[in-house]
């Protein structure tokens, strides 16, 4: 073991304060090296003699009434305090107090609320598709969703009148048909909403839609499956 080792420990050696299995190594290390090394013995004569000098320093009793008199005058003290004293010290301890628990949880708080009004904004485009403010005619949507459209209607069969069907077509709507668009603009499937349902109108509807051009939904600015286009046909003529 180092003198330095040795030296930094002999206060501990001397009050008898390395206990344990380590200290009592440690005491049989520094006995070891102190009956090898003579300037550690006298360190140790040095500290021993220091003990001995405070042990015969005369011990000073506090008065009996010393605490009372601190909190006399602390009262006193508070209490010759004016008005804006006292403000600024609550205050400051206030900011403290508000500073040590917020602190923490700043950063959190701010990413949660950037996070949460990201989601809106998504939540609210998807909600709301296709609904675009325009500035300037000829404005280009930057919504992230843009619903499927119908760009042109196929002219087949040639002829549609209101012949037919006249009373189910006295409704506001006629005949009103959901169609349904793959990512390359053609018709999937398609549902009768109202109007006539009968079998031969729907070969023809059929015939009509499948015919027909439409833009399909686009999702993040590429075309998505599963766009849906409503229709609506004030007059069907059916043909045998």
């Amino acid at each position: 073991m180092k003198c330095t080792t040795v030296r930094k420990n002999l206060a501990g050696y001397l009050d008898d304060a390395l206990i344990g299995e380590k200290g009592m190594r440690e005491r049989a290390a520094i006995r070891g090296h102190l009956e090898l090394c003579g300037g550690c013995r006298e360190e140790l004569q040095r500290f021993r003699k220091l003990a001995v000098l405070l042990s015969r320093v005369q011990k000073n009793t506090p008065p009996a009434d010393l605490a009372v008199r601190i909190k006399v005058a602390a009262a006193q003290a508070q209490q010759s305090q004016d008005w804006a004293t006292r403000w600024r010290n609550f205050r400051d301890h206030a900011e403290i107090v508000l500073e040590n628990v917020f602190r923490p949880v700043t950063v959190p708080a701010t990413g949660g609320f950037l996070s949460a009004m990201l989601v809106f904004i998504l939540a609210l485009q998807m909600i709301l598709p296709g609904i675009t403010v325009r500035a300037v005619e000829n404005d280009v949507p930057i919504n992230l969703m843009r619903p499927a459209k119908l760009v042109s209607l196929s002219d087949y069969p040639e002829a549609w009148a209101p012949e037919q069907h006249d009373g189910e077509l006295s409704s506001p709507h006629g005949l009103l048909v959901d169609v349904t668009v793959d990512a390359e603009g053609r018709m999937t499937d398609y549902q009768i909403l109202s109007g006539p349902t009968s079998a031969e109108l729907r070969r023809q509807v059929y015939q009509m839609l499948f015919l027909s051009r439409f833009s399909p939904m686009l999702s993040f600015g590429r075309p998505t499956a599963g766009g849906h286009v409503v229709v609506s046909f004030s007059a069907v003529r059916v043909r045998g």
